[in-house]
Parts: structure tokens; sequence; C-alpha cells
């Protein structure tokens, strides 16, 4: 009996006319489905092509993006609970979508065509235990993200808009709210309908094989006890019908609703900048009369508006986002969904978006409208990012919300909408080459009384050319922690050289501040020095000039040069020898830059440092890339911060004061000794708190070795 039945039958007492009825709807809902994803291509269409990938590299970044789907890794990344809870859902989905197709095959095709079945015999129950065993993970996998929603309620799925008050035009996301639900709920009520009609059908007639349907086993027992086989066969025909119309419509639906993400995030992946957290991509040189940056939905590239349609609404750039965290008027998701109902909003109706893909017809979409403004994303909001890149790091499906808000920037300084503060500093650079204002000439003041003199590396050659940065040259706190560095590494024997006043400012903060002008002037400078210099390495004491020059200058014309932070170059002269140290026994904390850490993955060679000075390094829960923002990049060090909020740097100081007692608070980048100490300050935490910087603990160590950095020429 168990091998005649290792089947099911399909459309069971259906008549003619509903079966054609059936038909007719999945043929409106695949025609649903099909318009639905037709028009965000034709929006895709009218993006320029800057940042889409070569057709050489599709195939391996295609392999990347299903080794991502398939592992989770970057949904499951810091919150492992819902990394599970998606991979049951996605791959319950998937294998209950190729079980119909294979129904439909086994029905539609295969038998009226050759007259055979292939749903049947122990494939028939291989498939029903794979439904069975990835359909419960769907439901488990539904069940906790609906607690997470209604239960514990995380900040990453509020909606609430930091930008707008809850009075205000745009405010209201409860759409978003009832979006989520309704997808939650549909995908719930289908899962679990097909189990109970699996089960109503075992009540029926048992096909003795329990074991592979054990999902539709669980209501089989208690149906076949409450009902006899007419109403069986009553509820099973209407439960058939619901279970099918439902199924129908959520198909039909996907490119409308949240469920989109299950077609265009995989696109994302595939097309995504892996290198969009570190990089900023030039200005097309092609735009004519546009502006340079993101004024309207028209001057988008395709990839970052298809990166808009991305967007899951899951709330973790939201959650990390220093801006939000700090009060400001900022959520990078609040951004992009901002723009992406902008988007939907010039859509043009039915005709228009068919006529539009004939030949020899034109776009009618109109992508013409602003972007930035009052009823838009305002223009607080797109000042109040710091460039971290936080999002970017942490975004599951890739979209690139720093970089859409740096095209925003640009925009607004082609337009010349720029805060006084700002445009001040973009003029002081552009004439003096450095942001503090000081003669060229002045660059390398600070090696006058070092004891010995630092080549000149613009006349002769050296093994590590060192560029040195502003902050590390002009400010007079981070100056001590400069001479400190050339002290070290010219009691190391280091064969090194600067530029003297052949340096200016590298440009990386005027940049992600959208002055792309005035940055690929300095770059032009800067590549210049370098190229008239002979040298191995380049090594930084500024992990902004270290992003700048490692990442930025090959997009403008500059060389591929080794880039290398002073940490590193410092714990190699350690570990080869060539510079001793003794032991500190400190008990420290240290900050992650996000330019040295988040952005360019150098997380090792402070914490080696560290280890080898024999400080009890003590993480702070942020760390590596998680690390939270000091608050002065993206040009955020020359702008005032709002009255009333916290700083992030103040933030940061809290968290490292609620550690268990350590003895400093250790950086390694010259801005980061500007604000923490300002903020240790602000915070009253002077007594529990000092900070060093990672070379002054070397600098001491060094000295307890029994040497002293400083050799007289």
């Amino acid at each position: 009996m168990i091998a005649a039945t290792k089947t099911r039958t399909i459309m069971w007492d259906m008549s003619t006319g509903l079966t054609v009825l059936f038909y007719v709807l999945g043929a409106i809902s695949i025609a649903v489905f099909a318009y639905g994803v037709i028009a965000p291509i034709l929006r895709f269409r009218r993006g320029n092509k800057v940042g889409l990938p070569p057709w050489r590299e599709l195939p391996s970044r295609i392999v990347n993006a299903v080794k991502l789907m398939v592992t989770h890794e970057t949904i499951a990344r810091r919150n492992p609970v819902v990394g599970w809870a998606h991979r049951g859902i996605v791959y319950g989905w998937i294998t209950l979508f190729a079980g119909t197709v294979i129904v439909a095959l086994d029905h539609d095709v295969v038998h009226p065509l050759f007259g055979v079945r292939i749903f049947t015999g122990n494939f028939y129950l291989a498939c029903k235990a794979a439904l069975n065993i990835l359909g419960t993970g769907l439901v488990a996998g539904m069940l906790v993200m609906m607690f997470r929603r209604a239960v514990t309620k995380p900040s990453a799925l509020d909606y609430t808009r930091p930008d707008r008050a809850p009075d205000e035009p745009g405010a209201d996301r409860t759409r978003y709210l009832v979006g989520d639900w309704v997808f939650l709920v549909s995908l719930l009520v289908i899962s679990i309908t097909g189990f109970v009609l699996q089960g109503v059908r075992m009540a029926m007639e048992d096909p003795g094989y329990s074991l592979v349907q054990f999902g539709g086993w669980v209501f089989a027992e208690p149906l076949g006890a409450l009902l006899d086989h007419d109403q069986l066969g009553a509820l099973r025909h209407g439960l058939w019908w619901f279970h099918g119309i439902l199924s129908l419509t959520f198909v039909a639906a996907i490119p409308y609703t949240k469920a989109s993400h299950m077609l265009v995030s995989f696109v994302s992946l595939v097309l995504r900048d892996p290198d969009a957290k570190r990089r900023l991509r030039a200005i097309p040189e092609n735009l004519d009369d546009k502006p340079a940056g993101y004024a309207s939905l028209a001057d988008f590239s395709a990839l970052h508006l298809l990166q808009l349609d991305s967007c899951t609404k899951c709330g973790r750039c939201h959650d990390v986002c220093p801006a939000t965290a700090t009060g400001r008027p900022l959520s990078p998701r609040d951004v992009v969904l901002e723009l992406r109902d902008e988007l939907h909003g010039a859509l043009p109706p039915v005709g228009g978006v068919l006529g539009s893909l004939m030949p020899g017809t034109s776009t009618v979409v109109d992508l013409g409208l602003p972007v930035v403004g009052h009823d838009h994303v305002r223009e607080e909001s797109v000042w109040a990012c710091m460039q971290c890149n936080a999002c970017v790091d942490i975004c599951p499906v890739g979209v690139e919300q720093a970089p859409i808000i740096n095209g925003l920037r640009r925009a607004l300084v082609d337009q010349g909408e720029v805060a006084p503060t700002l445009q001040t500093a973009f003029e002081t650079i552009a004439t003096t080459g450095n942001s503090f204002g000081r003669a060229a000439q002045t660059r390398a003041s600070w090696t006058k009384d070092l004891g010995f003199t630092i080549k000149d590396a613009r006349t002769e050659p050296v093994d590590v050319l060192w560029f040195v940065g502003d902050y590390a040259s002009f400010d007079e706190r981070s100056q001590e922690v400069t001479k400190a560095t050339a002290r070290l590494f010219h009691a190391a024997g280091l064969d090194f050289g600067i530029l003297y006043d052949g340096e200016c400012n590298s440009g990386n903060d005027v940049r992600r501040a959208g002055e792309e002008g005035l940055f690929e002037s300095l770059a032009e400078r800067n590549i210049s020095a370098l190229r008239a210099a002979s040298f191995q390495r380049i090594v930084t004491t500024d992990p902004h000039s270290l992003n700048a020059l490692r990442n930025d200058y090959p997009t403008v014309g500059g060389d591929d040069w080794e880039v290398v932070h002073h940490a590193q170059q410092l714990v190699e002269l350690i570990e080869d020898g060539r510079l001793e140290i003794g032991s500190l026994d400190y008990r420290v904390t240290y900050h992650d830059p996000c330019n040295l850490g988040r952005m360019n993955g150098d997380f090792e060679a402070p914490r080696r440092i560290l280890e080898l000075l024999g400080c009890t390094l003590v993480e702070m829960p942020r760390n590596r890339s998680n690390s939270f923002c000091c608050g002065a990049g993206g040009g955020r060090i020359w702008l005032p911060d709002p009255a009333g909020t916290e700083r992030p740097s103040e933030n940061r100081i809290h968290e490292a004061v609620a550690l268990e007692e350590v003895d400093y608070f250790i950086v390694t980048c010259p801005k980061d000794v500007t604000m923490y100490e300002d903020a240790i300050r602000t915070t009253g935490n002077t007594e529990q708190l000092t900070l060093r910087e990672l070379t002054e603990l070397i600098e001491e160590s060094h000295a307890r070795a029994g040497r002293s950095a400083v050799v007289p020429t």
C-alpha cells in the first residue's frame, strides 16, 4: 500500500470550470508580478553607469552573492538569532517554492507531454520530507521575527524619524509597520495552511508514511477525530482555495511590498562596490550640465537607484549610526526610505511603463524631482553624517548609505548651500594647503628641537616616506605625539623622510564633506610631490590621510603605493628587534579609528603593540568594525555641534568610563587625540580617565628598556 500511494493527486475533485479559473488567476498573478518587476528596471535604466562592475566580474560576483545568501554571513553578523531565523525563512521559502514548481512541472508539462509522473515514489517522499523540515524552519523563523517586533521591540525596528517632529508631514510611518506585519502574517498563514491542508488529506486517506509528513500529521490526528469524511472534504476544498488564492496574491504583491527585497537585494549584493566604505567614486567627466552630486533623482547612478529599492528596513544602519545615537536629525535608513518614496512617486501609469520599453519610445519616468529640501531629505540631515561608514559596513544587502549622502553633499556644495564654518574651512585649505591656515613653510616646524635632522624626501631617497598630516603637523597636542614618533623611528634606525612644505592636506575629509573639486586639487599636488620622491612605502600618522592615499588617490590618477599606519611600522620595528621595549603592565582600553579600522581593516597592529608592551587590553563593547565614531569625520570637525545634543566623543567616553577600571584610553589618530581629550574634560572624567596616544606608550616603554629615543646627531 505504501508503494502504491507514494504520490498525491493534484486538483483533487476539481471541476473543469474551477480548474480553468485557477489557471486564469495564476496568469493574472504572474502578469501583475511581471509588471512590478518591469517598473524598477525602467527606473534603473535612467541612472548613470558609474559604479557598475564590468561584465567580466559578474560570474565571480554572482558566486559570492550566492555564498552570502547561503551562509547568511551579512545577516547573522552581530545578531546570530536573527541570522538563524532568517535562514529558516529563506531556506523554507526556497524549498516550498521549488516544491510548487516541481508539482507544476509534473502536472502541467511532463505528464501531458510524456505520459509519466516525476512527483512519485521515493523522489516524492524525499520532497515531502524536505518540504516538511524546511517548511517548519520557515514557520519557526517567522515566529521569531514576529516575537522581536511585538515583544522585544529592538531600536532598529523603531520607525520614529529623528529628522521630523511627530506631527510633521512624512513623520508617520504607519504604512511601513502595517506592510511589515502584512508580509509576516501572510507568509506565516500560507505556510501553516499548507501544513493544515496536508493534514486534511492525510486524515481523509492515510498514505502510511506520516514520518515524512510530520507537519501535516500534527493536524491530521485531531482533524480526523473531530470531522467525518465529507466534512474533511469540504474543509479541504475551502482551505485549498484560500491557500491558493493567498499564495497567488502574495506572489503578485512581491514587487510592490516588503517582499520585493527577495528579488532586489540579491542583485544589490552582486553589483555592490566591495570598497564603498573606504573609497568614493570620482565624478564622471561626461556630466554635461548636470550637477556634481545628487541634486535630483535623475542624477543618481543606476546602482544607487537599485539600492534604494534594496533596503529591507532592517534598521541596522539606524542602530549603529553615531548621528542617530546622539540625537542628531539623521538616520541612514530614513534617508534611503525618503529617497525611495520620492523614486516611487515618480512612477508613470501602466501604459507609460510598458510603452517606454518599446523600441524607439522615450522613457516617461520623471526623475527630475529635487531630493533635498524641507519636504524631502533635509539639509541638516545631510550635514549630520560623519561619513564613518558604520551603515555601509553593517548593511546586510550592500546599500551604500554614506556614499549616497555624500552625493547629496556634493550637490549642495555645487549649489553653494554650505555652512559658513565649513565654507571657511574649504577656503582656508584651498589658500594655505592645510586646515589650520598656517603658512606652508611652518608645516615641519615641529622638527626643530628633535636633536636630529629628518631627511627631506623631496631631495634624497628614503625607504619610508612619512606623510605626517595636518593635525599631526600643526596641532600642539598632536605635535608631541609626532615628535615621539620621529624619535622612535630614529632610534630604530629607520631610513625615513618627510615632504616638509611639499605636503598638503590629503583631502580625505574635504572629499567626504562634498567638495570634490578641492579634493582633486589637493590630490594632484600631493600626487605630484610623491611621484617626485623616491621611497619604498608611505607611512602616515593620520588614518584619514591613510584612507585618502591608499584608496582615493588611485581613483584620481595616483599610484598604487603601499600605505601603512604608523602603528604597523612601529610593530614591525619592535618585532624585528630594532626598537627595544620594556614592560608597562597597564590596564588600558583602545579606540579603533573609523578610517583605520572599519574602513581599512587595520585592527591588529595597535593590539599587538599593546600585547608586546605587557598591557592588559579591556575591549570596549563597541570595538573593531563596530567601533563608535569620534564625531570628527566627514568634515564634521569643521561644523558646530547642535546645541543640547551629546557629542559622539562624549558618548564614547561614557562607554570607556563604564568599563572596569582602566589606566588609559588609547588612541592612534591625531583627531581622536583632540576629540577625546576634550570629551574627557566636558564629561567631567578627568579624574577617572587619561588619554594616551599609542606612540607615547611605546616611547615610555622604550625608556624603561634603558634606551633613549633621542639620539643626537
